[in-house]
């Protein structure tokens, strides 16, 4: 199984990110979902979940300009970042939940990380 992030990149503060992460693989089903990020001299912090009902939770920071959502048809999770600030600054990171085969054993799997740069 892999994880793949993208969508991150460089934006002045007050514009919009849009991360997308896309889990490949021997997939038997996802349970909880998850973004994550490290930010430069500071340990990583979850900054919004969502588990398999579609229940959704999210950092204080983050609350009502960030948006998780996932599409299980596609394996894939996504983070709509709007009014972004010079603080959300870091490598974000995705994690899903995953059982393989017919396995009910569900493993955390990360992606590779993707940079989010914002100026003010």
């Amino acid at each position: 199984v892999q994880l793949q992030a993208s969508g991150g990149g460089l934006v002045q503060a007050g514009e919009s990110l849009r991360l997308s992460c896309i889990a490949s693989g021997r997939i038997f089903s996802i349970n909880d979902m998850g973004w994550y990020r490290r930010a430069p001299g500071k340990q990583r912090e979850l900054v919004a979940g969502i588990t398999s009902g579609g229940s959704t939770n999210y950092a204080d920071s983050v609350k009502g300009r960030f948006a998780i959502s996932r599409d299980n048809a596609k394996n894939t999770m996504y983070l709509q970042m709007n009014s972004l600030k010079p603080e959300d600054t870091a490598v974000y990171y995705c994690k899903q939940q995953i059982s393989i085969g017919g396995s009910s054993l569900f493993v955390d799997y990360w992606g590779q990380g993707t940079q989010v740069t914002v100026s003010s």
